[in-house]
């Protein structure tokens, strides 16, 4: 059913895995939508850094889901200084746009679960110390205290290693296995034993919207996490991955990245009792669904 005279939210990073896949939710619930990304061929182009572009972008919206970022820990090691002023920068320039605002738009900041490092104890909860140990976290950790710190109305989401397109970046490990998989290539695993929480992007943005619900209510949230709760091993995952795809892949052994946790999965209990929100699509299930997709792409036309 459509809302009646909605609003329009503005989606940063509207390009991206989790931002393609939320505006298309969103204008399905009925929500209007802009869009700011650097890489979007429409007047959604802009840049998060230029606070005329931001201005622009936030004008009439009644609320924001921040996911432009520089978002993947290896860029992060390569060029720091740019991970920081995007990530952090970034999002102090959205804010201070949404401060000016005569009626100030709700705040949905995309965190990550890099901000833990590598957690003590396992599940990780949301109140878990904050100890990143990567620029990619510690820009994450400051970008969250400079949302938490605004007064604007706001959540913050901790998501976990989400996958499910064939858009994905390339030498994420989800999508590569898949491809690499379907393509009868070697399946690069670094760090057999390290193990994470993988979900997907169906599942991510079926929260993302949960959220919204909450805060257009006129709540505020404790930061969430958006995540299984399921660990699975990066030799699992290429198992998993060369067994769906009926491949005679190889799996290539090398040693886990300096940079990397090596273990993570999290309590999905808070996002549960909250907003009724938990995972639906299991690894099998949802690697699976990607492996077809990569397999219909390299199918003869």
């Amino acid at each position: 059913m459509s809302l009646p005279n909605p609003l329009p939210i503005l989606v940063t990073g509207s390009h991206g895995l989790i931002g393609t896949a939320l505006s298309s939710a969103l204008r399905a619930a009925g929500h209007a939508v802009s869009g700011l990304d650097l890489r979007a061929p429409d007047e959604s182009r802009g840049d998060l850094l230029d606070p005329s572009a931001v201005g622009q972008a936030l004008e009439g919206c009644c609320g924001v889901v921040h996911l432009a970022a520089v978002s993947r820990v290896v860029d992060g090691e390569r060029d720091p200084q740019t991970c920081r002023e995007v990530n952090v920068g970034g999002t102090r320039v959205l804010l201070e746009a949404a401060l000016s605002r005569p009626e100030a738009p709700w705040v949905i900041y995309a965190s990550s679960r890099e901000v833990y490092g590598q957690p003590a104890r396992l599940p990780a909860g949301e109140a878990s110390p904050r100890a990143p140990v990567n620029a990619y976290g510690r820009s994450k950790v400051e970008a969250e205290d400079l949302v938490s710190g605004s007064g604007l109305r706001s959540a913050i989401l901790r998501f976990s290693n989400v996958y499910g397109s064939t858009d994905d970046h390339a030498d994420r490990v989800v999508p590569a296995f898949a491809r690499n998989a379907v393509l009868g290539r070697p399946l690069r695993v670094d760090g057999r034993d390290c193990t994470f929480d993988f979900t997907h992007v169906a599942d991510t943005v079926r929260g993302i919207l949960a959220v919204v619900r909450s805060l257009e209510s006129g709540e505020s949230l404790a930061p969430l996490h958006l995540l299984t709760g399921v660990p699975t091993t990066l030799g699992e995952l290429a198992a998993l991955a060369v067994e769906l795809a009926g491949s005679r892949s190889p799996i290539v052994e090398a040693p886990s990245r300096s940079f990397d946790v090596h273990s993570f999965h999290g309590d999905p209990g808070r996002a549960a009792e909250l907003l009724g929100w938990r995972a639906e699509v299991g690894l099998r299930e949802g690697l699976a669904r990607l492996i077809r997709d990569f397999r219909a792409l390299s199918a003869p036309a």
